[in-house]
Order: C-alpha cells, then sequence, then structure tokens
C-alpha cells in the first residue's frame, strides 16, 4: 500500500498527518489569509488533481498591501543607503582626524538603525507576497470535491476556527 504525508494549512497552523491516504474520508479546506471569495473554480463532484486552484479571495486588499510594503521597501532601502554613505564619511573624516569618536558612533548607530528597518521592510514584504499568493485555494492532493460551502461573497476570516470554503476527499482525479 502506498503511504503519503498530508499537510494542511488552517490560519496559519500546519496539520499533519502520514498513513494511507484512503484512511481520511474528506478535509476540511480554508484559505491562510482573510477576504472575500472572489470566485469559486469546482463543484461538487469534480475530480481534481493536486496543486489545481478551487477558489480565489478577492486580492484588491492583499495587493494594496503588497504594494504598501514594496514602497516601504525601496524607502528603506534608500535610507540605508543615504545611512551607509554618512557612516563612510564619518569614518574617513575620523581616520583623518577631522571628527570626533561621537560623531562616528553618531553615524554608526543611525546605519544601524536604517539597516534594522531595511531588514523589517523586507520581512514585511516576504509576507505580503505570501498572503497574495494565499488567495488562492490549491487542492492539497488529487481527490473529489465532496462539498463547497463557501460561495462568491463568503467572508473568509482567518482565526481559530475558520469555517471551510472547499471539502475535499481522496481519489484519483
Amino acid at each position: 500500500m502506498k503511504q503519503r504525508i498530508v499537510a494542511i494549512v488552517l490560519a496559519g497552523f500546519c496539520l499533519g498527518a502520514a498513513g494511507s491516504l484512503w484512511a481520511a474520508e474528506r478535509v476540511e479546506l480554508t484559505t491562510r489569509v482573510s477576504g472575500v471569495v472572489e470566485e469559486v473554480l469546482v463543484k461538487p463532484g469534480q475530480r481534481v488533481k493536486k496543486g489545481a486552484v478551487l477558489l480565489r479571495l478577492n486580492k484588491t486588499v492583499l495587493q494594496a498591501r503588497l504594494d504598501e510594503a514594496m514602497a516601504e521597501q525601496a524607502r528603506a532601502d534608500a535610507d540605508e543607503a543615504d545611512a551607509r554613505r554618512e557612516l563612510e564619511r564619518a569614518e574617513e573624516l575620523f581616520n583623518r582626524t577631522v571628527s570626533s569618536t561621537s560623531e562616528l558612533e553618531a553615524a554608526t548607530l543611525r546605519h544601524a538603525r536604517a539597516k534594522a528597518a531595511l531588514s523589517g521592510a523586507n520581512a514585511r514584504q516576504v509576507i505580503a507576497q505570501k498572503n497574495l499568493a494565499d488567495a488562492e485555494l490549491k487542492a492539497p492532493f488529487n481527490g473529489v470535491v465532496s462539498l463547497v460551502p463557501g460561495g462568491p461573497g463568503t467572508v473568509v476570516t482567518a482565526d481559530c476556527q475558520p469555517k471551510p470554503l472547499v471539502v475535499l476527499s481522496p481519489g484519483q482525479p
């Protein structure tokens, strides 16, 4: 008998199970992010392959958050480059004994803060990109759609007990 490992992410938590795939009669699926269902691409009884898009959330807010994160990242990148140039100037002046230790330390601190802000901005951009990608609910395995309780307009909240949007039963497409 073929063994498979199934992992499903619900509200940011990964639930895993090892064993025979046929042991699970049905798996309730939902998205990891909050939003409003824009379109459902499957119907009950339909066979789907692993990775098939089952439904999509409206991406307007998630795209805006990504755009905002990208702008923040660009601003932080420019601030870090500026702080790096200031630090290089302060080091040069300090080495020529034209400036004080406190001026060099201040430039070093500004650069460290700018690097930290850039790192945070980069992380927020990665999260925003992941959230945008997670607006599509994909089949985690080959199966048959048992039920589609989440139709267009359904509000999805990514909380501790998200409502199922698609119920998938194991089976070969």
